[in-house]
């Protein structure tokens, strides 16, 4: 399944959704009404909720009828983790261009380097990335596969580890790179809007190997980035063993598993986001993410 926020008909309250074939939607509270089965009506709730919960969406979706056009509805953020886990320089070319342009280490590093993203960075399709030219001068794009967890993880065996998956979807990880402080990198990559998060989130049933994507970015319809999941460092089943290893990962937390190589600090010359950009982010099989960036002084 391809889940979905949606917002419609000038009602501000977000409505739980699926893609289905032929870019069109469907409401999953109103299936379920109609059907007379009862449903959470958030995503998060929808994990929460456990595999029951999914089952009846499943044949909610199977009998549901066209539905109507995406291009009718405004795409949110699919839903607000409870966490965000960043991971650093998890591409063996991304640890180059760093170390030439960001004066980190040149050695790949031995286990994963992570930081965090507070739940306020989430912002949906289609919504502004904030350029503040008052705090940077130097906004980057890194697109990410999202991988968001569907049971409660702690002191996982990498053997284990996918289990735990509910699905994936994209963050593109905005990074003020003039706002590291002494190394550490919460407000590089922590302001509002720096988590881009979406379109959907893909059930993983249908991605039963997430080290298989192709992923990419643009500008401006330029291509910027443009690797594969397979070029990870340490992949999924291995990031999740590890912070499991130490800190609890809840239904709905979100792990932003790394950027390829690409961004704009290892472009010769360097160059970063304006306002008046488009950024598009896309990872096979679950789609494409769209930001534009604005003037937020």
């Amino acid at each position: 399944m391809h889940l979905l926020t949606y917002r419609a008909d000038g009602d501000p309250t977000p409505r739980l959704g699926a893609r289905l074939d032929g870019d069109r939607i469907a409401d999953l509270t109103t299936l379920a009404t109609a059907s007379g089965v009862r449903i959470p009506t958030d995503l998060l709730g929808l994990i929460r909720a456990g595999e029951p919960a999914l089952t009846t969406a499943r044949e909610l979706l199977a009998a549901a009828p066209a539905g109507r056009p995406l291009a009718e509805v405004s795409l949110c953020a699919p839903l607000r983790p409870g966490k965000i886990v960043g991971v650093g320089l998890n591409y063996v070319e991304h640890v180059a261009e760093s170390h030439r342009t960001l004066d980190t280490d040149r050695e790949l590093p031995d286990r994963p380097v992570l930081f965090g993203k507070p739940s306020t960075a989430v912002t949906g399709p289609g919504e502004p990335i904030l350029h503040n030219a008052d705090l940077t001068k130097q906004l980057d794009w890194e697109c990410e596969l999202a991988v968001v967890i569907g049971a409660p993880a702690f002191r996982v065996a990498e053997t284990d580890a996918l289990r735990h998956v509910f699905g994936y979807s994209i963050v593109n990880d905005i990074s003020a790179r003039d706002q590291r402080r002494s190394g550490q990198w919460f407000f590089s990559k922590g302001q509002d809007s720096y988590a881009p998060f979406g379109p959907v989130v893909v059930t993983a049933d249908e991605i039963p190997d997430p080290q298989r994507l192709d992923l990419s970015l643009k500008v401006n319809g330029e291509p910027r980035q443009d690797s594969n999941t397979r070029h990870m460092l340490f992949g999924v089943a291995r990031l999740i063993a590890d912070i499991s290893s130490g800190a609890t990962l809840e239904p709905g937390d979100v792990i932003a598993t790394g950027s390829p190589s690409g961004v704009g600090a290892g472009m010769v010359p360097p160059q970063f986001l304006q306002p008046g950009d488009l950024v598009e982010a896309t990872i096979e099989r679950i789609g494409t993410l769209a930001n534009p960036v604005i003037d937020a002084r």
